[in-house]
């Protein structure tokens, strides 16, 4: 089939090379001048399948009152009215229960689990480098209270059959030598032995590069007005350079979603939730992470990238704001220097802000969508870069007609849905396997 993707950030690109070796025309079009240039551009840089678990989780409410007091506190809620970001709280406090923690959690562990399974297969065919090591993430606890409340994540992980290890402080600091001046802060930590880190932008670039040697066409610096309808098929996208048709159509624009199903009449529960990052030069490797490090406390990951250290976090739910705040950045640079004192040069610090695509449950929107020829990949919130290989190929084998290789029916928009309320034809997903 001719394929048009929406979006060339690392989910769209994903989606753009499995579509292509599965024998497709693709074209790809983003109004960026390249690709990976937004939420894909300096994200935590952790590759963390065992971590993937939904922020709506028992005991967050109290947790985010608590946060708001906090001078570097994980969450900041704008108070500007805006009923979007309304119904989309409600709908993450309607998840923040142990029952649908568990089955959010599940299912995120089982995506992400099978999209580190393609990303090595994929690094194997191409030889691709992103700065990338398999040298697993550690959860860092600063309290007993914490350590004593990862038994309900290390249940899930125990059912899902992923690897984990219980460390104490002297088990923290021989994975994590660069801990040694912090010793008194930890109480403890869980590793994921597992887990990977790398680049998200230099692995999408250099996946468009590789996409494009495949044959699949990339139309940057192009922007997307409109999905145009006639009965239940998309016939064309408008562009800035006029009318681009296809047999199918991907939406994988990340937050920028909603706006093109809404026009449609379809309601995608993804809202932006803002995360920052700043990227420091290593002065001292023996003071600074070897791999992945989440501060719990802080909801921060400090994440070694070659001769780098990038750390990301924080969630500001204030709608688009891409306006960078220098409190948030004393935040990013306070985790670092509390944990990995000297490690990085701060006054060469590059500081930088992209919007997450949250789903109120925190499982991706990735399936097909009410309208017979339109497929979405969206809603990956801050495990983009975890899930995009698995998500992509996923994507390629429901829009293909193909069995999936796992359980597809739970990662779709139908979850959604209320069938007796619909004014939209509905098809069923592909069979999954």
């Amino acid at each position: 089939m001719k394929i048009v993707v929406l979006g060339s950030g690392v989910i769209g690109v994903t989606s753009a090379w499995y579509l292509a070796r599965a024998g497709h025309d693709v074209t790809v079009i983003d109004r960026q001048p390249a690709a990976a240039m937004e939420t894909s551009f300096a994200n935590a840089g952790e590759i963390s399948p065992g971590y993937s678990a939904p922020w709506a989780a028992p005991g967050v409410p109290m947790k985010a009152i608590k946060w708001m007091f906090m001078e570097h506190a994980p969450l900041i809620v704008n108070p500007k009215p805006d009923m979007a970001k309304i119904r989309w709280m409600l709908q993450m406090l309607g998840n923040c229960t142990s029952a649908a923690y568990a089955v959010n959690k599940g299912r995120m562990v089982r995506l992400a689990e099978y999209s580190r399974d393609c990303l090595t297969d994929l690094r194997a065919d191409t030889g691709i480098s992103f700065d990338e090591r398999q040298q697993g993430t550690l959860q860092l606890f600063r309290t007993q209270k914490q350590v004593d409340a990862a038994g309900k994540d290390i249940d899930v992980l125990r059912q899902g059959g992923v690897p984990f290890e219980v460390l104490d402080v002297a088990g923290c600091l021989a994975v994590e030598p660069g801990l040694a001046d912090a010793a008194g802060k930890i109480a403890g930590g869980l590793r994921l032995p597992k887990d990977e880190t790398g680049d998200c932008f230099k692995f999408t670039q250099g996946l468009a590069a590789r996409a494009a040697a495949l044959g699949v066409t990339f139309r940057h610096g192009v922007s997307i007005t409109r999905l145009n309808r006639t009965g239940d098929r998309i016939t064309s996208v408008t562009t800035s350079e006029g009318e681009v048709t296809a047999d199918a159509f991907v939406l994988a624009l990340g937050s920028y979603s909603p706006k093109l199903a809404a026009d449609l009449g379809l309601n995608l529960p993804v809202y932006p939730v803002k995360g920052y990052s700043i990227t420091v030069p290593v002065v001292d490797a023996a003071r600074a992470p070897v791999s992945t490090v989440m501060d719990e406390t802080h909801k921060i990951a400090i994440t070694r990238l070659g001769d780098r250290i990038r750390v990301g976090g924080m969630a500001e739910i204030a709608g688009f704001d891409l306006s960078l705040s220098d409190k948030r950045k004393r935040t990013l640079q306070h985790s670092v220097e509390d944990l990995f004192g000297g490690a990085g040069d701060q006054s060469q610090a590059s500081f930088w802000t992209g919007l997450r695509p949250m789903t109120p449950d925190g499982t991706p929107i990735v399936g097909r969508s009410p309208i017979a020829n339109l497929f979405l990949n969206t809603g990956h919130g801050t495990l983009g870069w975890t899930m995009s290989a698995g998500s992509g190929r996923l994507l390629a084998d429901i829009v293909s007609g193909r069995a999936t290789e796992i359980e597809s029916r739970d990662l779709g928009f139908d979850r959604y849905r209320k069938p007796a309320k619909s004014a939209q034809p509905s098809l069923r997903p592909a069979p999954a396997r």
